[in-house]
């Protein structure tokens, strides 16, 4: 399963947001520059995440985009199916009518496909944006050179 391009800056963007939970809202053009994201497509991107209520923004001098909710309770899951849909390998583990295949009823590869979705979707529901955040914050903390006089 690839995440396209939108999904990917998507997540980038929450988690930059997520940095910076409780510090008011963020400009689009320091997100931008901070996950290097095209300024107007992000503006689209999180314009997309407002109605879900995940984000939110402010206009004016002091304005820009925040997060709704604690980093702690969005997972990368929940982040990735707002921006793709559902995370089906295949159209036909979806599909509960079964009108895409009609060998579905006695495919015998419908269990594989349904055992990728679940592994691809433990992965992504474990991790919430503040583990990431704790995560980037160890990883810039170890690649700091240290100078001892």
């Amino acid at each position: 399963m690839n995440l396209s391009q939108k999904c990917q800056y998507a997540v980038r963007a929450v988690l930059e947001l997520a940095k910076r939970f409780g510090q008011g809202a963020i400009p689009a053009g320091e997100i931008a520059a901070s996950q290097a994201i095209p300024q107007r497509f992000l503006e689209i991107i999180l314009n997309e995440l407002k109605p879900t209520g995940l984000v939110d923004s402010r206009r004016g001098v002091q304005g820009g985009y925040y997060l709704t909710t604690d980093p702690r309770d969005i997972t990368v899951g929940r982040v990735i199916r707002l921006v793709e849909g559902p995370l089906d390998p295949v159209r036909c583990t979806g599909d509960k009518e079964s009108t895409c295949c009609p060998l579905k009823e006695k495919c015998s590869l419908i269990q594989l496909w349904n055992q990728a979705r679940e592994a691809v979707e433990k992965v992504y529901d474990s991790v919430n944006f503040q583990e990431l955040v704790e995560r980037e914050n160890a990883l810039t903390q170890h690649s700091a050179p240290n100078y001892y006089i």
